[in-house]
């Protein structure tokens, strides 16, 4: 069931069976692409990588199906192949593995293997990504707070976040204007049913009515 639709070298591979595995190739880019883009914040650049990566890999492999020192020159070609300008967060990588051993299959001819793989790995994401996106706490934000050089920050919002966080977590200090003001911000865990207006105008008589930010925590994604 799972066997090779090549029984012989690639010079005598038949042009039907070639077809359909790049057809292949193309719906499976296609359907990792869409899992990718339902899984994680990405940029359309990388969703057309993904979809294509699986049909270019396949075309590779097919080139030099049998001969071993062509393998070994498109070994070395692919390791220094960049496929993002900067470095990717974990399921990017997972991504391009992923479409990379769609390929690899589909060029050997394991056509119905590639399609299990495509569906098991396919649904594997997208649970893992629901389960995690309901672990995920809703009431965590970010605070983003501006407060003048000469205010301590490290104590005049304690007692607001005592009354209105469950949680705070000081995530970044950094000076503006010029060195005239801080910029501080926090990661905080709200309570339940809080004024989140009265919250921020509370602060805003604290810091001289500067800018005050509250935003939703996003998951972050890891960086390799």
């Amino acid at each position: 069931m799972l066997e090779s639709m090549f029984s012989t070298t690639v010079a005598t591979i038949s042009l039907q069976n070639c077809l359909i595995c790049i057809g292949v190739a193309i719906i499976l880019g296609l359907v990792i692409s869409f899992v990718h883009k339902k899984t994680t914040k990405t940029t359309p650049n990388f969703l057309l990588t993904v979809a294509v990566l699986p049909v270019l890999v396949q075309v590779v492999i097919l080139l030099v199906n049998g001969n071993l020192g062509t393998s070994l020159a498109v070994a070395g070609a692919f390791s220094l192949i960049r496929f993002r300008s900067m470095p990717g967060n974990s399921k990017e990588i997972i991504t391009v593995f992923w479409a990379m051993a769609i390929g690899l299959a589909l060029g050997m001819g394991y056509v119905i293997f590639a399609t299990i793989v495509t569906a098991i790995v396919a649904v594997l994401m997208i649970v893992i990504n629901q389960v995690l996106s309901k672990m995920q706490k809703t009431s965590n934000r970010n605070l983003k707070i501006v407060v003048p050089e000469n205010l301590d920050y490290n104590e005049i919002f304690d007692d607001l976040f005592e009354k209105y966080t469950d949680q705070v977590e000081l995530k970044k200090v950094k000076t503006t204007n010029m060195g005239s003001m801080f910029e501080v911000t926090y990661m905080v865990t709200l309570k339940k049913d809080i004024n989140e207006k009265q919250f921020l105008d509370e602060i805003r008589v604290r810091n001289a009515n500067m800018l005050v930010m509250l935003e939703r925590e996003e998951m972050r994604e890891e960086e390799l």
